[in-house]
């Protein structure tokens, strides 16, 4: 409520746009790594219900958040990263126990994920899949691409070890590179 309520509508008056708001707070504050949760946004059935309407707020929060920090002159000191841990298989079930309306299940052969600030170029697609979504055909990479280059951009070196109970070394990656075209 302390916010410019221009600024509250740029973000969205949902929850989506408050918690990205007050993500952009808590940097602002000085808070270093900071997660916004979309609650509900998984949807299994009923896709033309699900994530179709969901995408317009996301798409207003993340917008938001973008616009007011290059404003604030903070996008160069902040990684942004909106992804979820899987894709959507790229046929409907038939449905699912309890839910016999058709779906999507999980689908972790084609992912997505947006990054932007923090240094990276912008405006660079990577990757493509078949025009089915089923598996890439250019540039593939793997969860640990994205970790390096996320690790670069924070000056995180990728070869650490931290020691588990037994005293056993565990890498913090191990595999991937940053992803150059980003860089």
């Amino acid at each position: 409520e302390e916010e410019d309520p221009g600024l509250r509508d740029r973000y969205g008056r949902g929850p989506w746009g408050h918690y990205t708001l007050m993500a952009r707070r808590l940097v602002e504050a000085g808070v270093s790594f900071v997660t916004v949760d979309m609650p509900h946004w998984d949807n299994h059935s009923k896709i033309e219900e699900g994530h179709g309407s969901k995408l317009v707020h996301v798409d207003q929060a993340v917008h938001g958040l973008l616009e007011d920090l290059t404003e604030r002159g903070m996008l160069d000191d902040v990684l942004l990263v909106v992804m979820g841990e899987f894709g959507r298989t790229p046929r409907l079930n038939t449905g699912q126990p309890g839910i016999p309306i058709p779906g999507r299940d999980h689908w972790g052969n084609a992912i997505s994920a947006m990054v932007a600030g923090g240094g990276i170029k912008g405006g660079v697609v990577v990757g493509a899949t078949n025009d089915k979504a089923e598996h890439p055909v250019d540039r593939a990479m793997k969860p640990g691409h994205l970790l390096a280059t996320i690790y670069h951009v924070l000056g995180i070196d990728p070869t650490l070890n931290f020691n588990d109970h037994a005293g056993r070394p565990i890498p913090i990656l191990s595999e991937g590179e940053p992803i150059r075209e980003l860089l």
